[in-house]
């Protein structure tokens, strides 16, 4: 198939081409006018497949659910906002809800399904600090244990590609340590952890912060936290919830322009209740949600943030437009960024000859017209 567009987004600029796919893979990009195109998408923006390595469900269905049917309709749903690739997200459960939740991701991955590739899980808790918890299950959190994560790394068939944990409650970063050197990547969130503490994280093997900003040590001038880790640190990953109410859309612009370019990772902390609309509620880890007008889902009881129902392009919107940060910026955050986290930046996250052919069609309005995965149109 030959697709043709003035806007493909190559290298960091936009191009005039004609790309080419053939068994999943983009096979080659030539001058427009040198071949025949399929479909040509006149001045419609062509960008590589979005990656949402943080996002817990959608449309009624959540990753603790366990259920086959449930993930399999996200996967094919939530190419509607141009994600091509996720990680299914777990929440803080007892031990026997996580146990199902990732044998329900890796029987699933391992059979045929349509839609976004399941990339692997995000292991959200239950290894987390009480204070900082935000709407994690209080009664599930426990302290970090190799031996128990082993059994969810079986149990999961090697699945889970990113942890996040409260490293101050890993002693002497045991658990951390044992997973970066076993290619899990160690997020630090929920976390109530130090500047200092973090940089001693950091140096037995933490890799990435998680949602900057939200269930952290927040940043002054004197006590500088996790969050000024995340603000701080150049090589460090860093995720970033930009729907405008996890943080403003100054607060954004201050991410953005602080962080290793290569570094900033835009996720959605979507729930199972993104699709449904406002006062809609569900149980989240056992804990009633709602969604507000905003868009932003609540603990009923508690009032407690508990997660978003965005969707990347709007997210991708809101970065450009709104915090005004630069569109290769932006990009790169919900692309080659997350793709480089998952040492997958060989493969997928950019519009090259030979990576698998993950594209999105956008319009001016940062509306999805197409996505493709693996070549494969998917409406």
């Amino acid at each position: 198939m030959f697709i043709q567009s003035n806007r493909i987004y190559i290298s960091g600029i936009f191009m005039p081409a004609v790309l080419s796919m053939e068994n999943g893979k983009i096979t080659g990009i030539f001058s427009i006018g040198t071949q025949k195109p399929d479909i040509d998408y006149g001045n419609k923006r062509i960008v590589p497949g979005f990656i949402d390595i943080h996002c817990h469900g959608a449309y009624g269905f959540d990753t603790n659910y366990a259920e086959a049917e449930g993930l399999r309709n996200w996967a094919k749903n939530i190419v509607k906002e141009g994600v091509t690739g996720f990680l299914a997200t777990t929440i803080t459960e007892k031990k026997d809800v996580l146990l199902k939740a990732v044998k329900n991701v890796a029987e699933v991955s391992s059979h045929e399904y349509a839609g976004a590739r399941i990339l692997g899980i995000h292991f959200e808790g239950p290894y987390l600090d009480m204070k900082y918890k935000g709407a994690q299950p209080p009664e599930a959190i426990v302290v970090p244990d190799i031996q128990e994560f082993k059994e969810y790394q079986e149990a999961a068939q090697g699945l889970i590609k990113v942890i996040t944990l409260a490293p101050e409650h890993d002693p002497d970063f045991t658990l951390t340590r044992y997973c970066s050197a076993n290619d899990v990547v160690v997020s630090m969130g929920h976390s109530a952890i130090s500047f200092s503490e973090a940089l001693l994280a950091i140096a037995n093997g933490a890799k990435s912060i998680t949602h900057t900003y939200n269930a952290m040590t927040p940043f002054t001038h004197r006590e500088n936290g996790l969050t000024g880790i995340a603000l701080r640190m150049h090589d460090v990953y860093s995720e970033i919830i930009c729907d405008g109410n996890h943080s403003t859309f100054d607060a954004m612009h201050i991410f953005y322009n602080s962080k290793n370019s290569s570094k900033a990772i835009m996720i959605s902390d979507s729930l199972m209740c993104k699709g449904f609309p406002t006062g809609t509620k569900f149980l989240f880890g056992g804990h009633e949600i709602e969604i507000y007008p905003d868009g932003s889902a609540h603990l009923v009881k508690e009032g407690n943030l508990a997660g978003s129902t965005m969707k990347i392009n709007e997210g991708l919107r809101n970065v450009v437009e709104k915090a005004m940060v630069p569109f290769d910026k932006a990009i790169d955050s919900c692309t080659i960024n997350p793709a480089s986290l998952l040492k997958m930046d060989h493969q997928i996250g950019r519009i090259i000859t030979g990576y698998d052919a993950d594209m999105v069609v956008l319009d001016d309005d940062y509306s999805v017209i197409q996505t493709f995965c693996k070549g494969m149109p998917q409406f």
